[in-house]
Parts: C-alpha cells; structure tokens; sequence
C-alpha cells in the first residue's frame, strides 16, 4: 500500500474519500463551557444579534448590544467603557440631522425627534448595561472590521448616521492598534467585574464596500490581534464563526442574496457548533427540552377545539411545568400562559 505524502495535513486524512466534496471543522472544546444559569453580554456585529437570538429563545439570560450594532473595534471597546464608567450621555454628546437627534456612538434605533427622547433611550440602555455587566460571567465580543470612519476632530464613530461619506475619513486600523484598544478594554473589564469570561468572534459577514483584498486584510487583522490576547490573558477564548463559514461550508449557497450575509442555514449551522464546543452537556439536555416546546408553540392546530390539539395542549402544559420545577432559574411564564391560554 502506497505511503501517505509526508507533507500531507492531519485534517485531510480524517474521514476523507473520493465522494467528500468539502471538509468539516471542528472547533476545539472550551475548557470552561457556558451554563444556561450564566449571564451573557453580547456586543457587535449583526452577526451577534443573530446569536443572541438563538440563546434568549433557549432562555439564557442576555443582553445585547445596548448601543445598537457595532462593527469596528474601536467603538466596541469604546461603548464597553462607558458602561464600565455609567456615562450619562448629554445634549452635548448628540448631534442633529434631517430632523433627527442621534449619537455618534450609538445606532440609529437610538435616534429621535428631540433631544430629550434620545437620551432617555440611550441612558435607559446605559444603565441596564452598566448592572448587567457588573455581574455577567461571560462578554462575547464580535468584530466586525478594523475599517473605522473618522468624523470631525478625527474621532472614530461608530455609525455614519446616512451623512454623506465625504465627511468622514475612513482608514484601516493596524493589528497594534486593535491590540492597544483590546488589551486596555480587557484590564479594564478585568477590574470592573474579575470572574468575567471573554469570548471573541470574527464576524463572517463579507464587508464587500471595502472591496475583496481590502475585507480579506481587515479579517485578517482581526483575527491577528484576538489571538494575540487569547495567547496573552486567561479564560479568553475564540470561537471560528468567521472560519466555519469561509473555510468549512465555503459556498455561496450559504449566503443571502445580497451575498454579504450568512443566511438561514449558515447561521444555524454555525450556531450548532457553538453548543458542542462552548455550551456544557447539562445545558445542552435542558436546550433540546426548551426547542421541543418553542416548536410546539408553532404548531398551528387544523381544529383547535378538537379533542386531540387539547389533549396535545396538556401535555406540554405538563412538559413546562415539569421543566420550571425541574430548573426555577428559567422564565417560562409565556409557554405556561401559552399552552393554558390555549386549553
């Protein structure tokens, strides 16, 4: 029997055949896992809402994104500090365009047609953040770009707002200067809340504005200055979304139409290896129990009244009222009202 080439990578020999058209990644296991009864803070990318979304509907207790979307790492690290510090925004920190008020460090869900309106809306978020994460146990930060727009007095803002581009100065940040902003957030957030697990992500969202080599170089430098922090600082981790859609599913049949966006089926795919490598055994029998009763909250009855939908009402009525008593710590008073309400 012919030798394998000595050249020839692990990976490549693992389940490998002639009929294999691409080649599964596996992340590596965490060495912590994340329980449901954690609290998680997310903040980031869109990808990050996607994310979240899936883990507030298995009922882990989150909160995400309190100034919106972010994309580079200067306004992620930025907004993490103001919540660390309670900043209360002022009128002075506000901008006004086309009728609307905004920040500069915020989305523009956080925009409104008076001053007055905007800040209750952005300290509201402010101070929510700021309790959360006094007592998260884990902060998953996603990256979106190391491009950063640069408005007047070349400060960095987090959302261009619609003004037009000729406003702004845009750049490419180097890998030292994520790093620099990284590592001050870490110690920071170290002081603020000690027992604090980070876990980074590099967003597989193609940001082709920039063009191909120009997102290529961004990415990259993403993911040099993260490792370079895990390397440095414990419980920091990494998790490969970006490395899961571009290099193991690898297809545009994975993107949306506008082909930019991980769609449906990435998403969950991604979201899939997420709980085998990040998510404890114990947490993941209670998330199969929550998805079974979230998609019989779906189920649309042919006859409603009939014997059989009330039959199938009662026994998940059973099946939440057996898993709150099993695990109190979850809120499942709208499957109760649910599946009674409906009885």
């Amino acid at each position: 029997m012919q030798k394998a080439c000595k050249w020839q990578p692990r990976f490549l020999m693992h389940n490998f055949s002639a009929m294999d058209f691409r080649l599964e990644f596996f992340p590596k296991a965490f060495a912590q896992k994340i329980n449901i009864k954690d609290k998680l803070f997310l903040a980031g990318s869109c990808f990050t809402e996607q994310i979240g979304g899936k883990l507030a509907s298995h009922k882990f207790t989150i909160i995400e994104n309190p100034n919106g979307i972010l994309f580079n790492p200067v306004s992620i690290c930025r907004s993490l500090t103001s919540y660390i510090e309670a900043k209360v925004y002022q009128q002075e920190d506000l901008f006004y365009f086309q009728e609307l008020w905004g920040s500069w460090e915020h989305h523009t869900r956080f925009s409104a047609l008076t001053a007055e309106s905007c800040l209750q809306k952005i300290n509201a978020s402010q101070e929510s953040a700021h309790t959360f994460l006094k007592s998260a146990d884990w902060l998953l930060l996603t990256l979106g770009s190391a491009f950063v727009y640069e408005g007047e007095a070349g400060k960095v803002v987090a959302n261009c707002h619609k003004l037009p581009t000729d406003k702004f100065q845009k750049h490419l940040l180097s890998t030292d200067a994520v790093v620099t902003h990284l590592d001050t957030l870490i110690y920071r957030l170290k002081q603020f809340n000690p027992g604090l697990r980070i876990i980074f992500t590099v967003s597989p969202v193609r940001h082709l504005r920039d063009g191909f080599v120009a997102n290529n170089r961004s990415k990259a430098t993403l993911i040099n200055a993260v490792h370079h922090l895990v390397d440095k600082f414990e419980n920091i981790y990494y998790f490969p979304a970006y490395e899961l859609v571009i290099d193991d599913l690898r297809d545009y049949r994975f993107y949306a139409e506008d082909m930019v966006h991980p769609n449906y089926a990435a998403t969950n795919y991604v979201w899939e290896k997420f709980i085998s490598a990040c998510i404890d055994e114990p947490s993941q029998i209670v998330m199969k129990e929550i998805n079974s009763i979230n998609a019989a909250r779906q189920h649309k009855a042919f006859n409603a009244q009939s014997k059989a939908h009330q039959k199938f009402l009662a026994a998940y009525l059973q099946r939440v009222q057996h898993l709150s008593q099993q695990h109190p710590y979850l809120n499942l008073e709208e499957e109760k009202t649910f599946f009674h309400g409906n009885d």
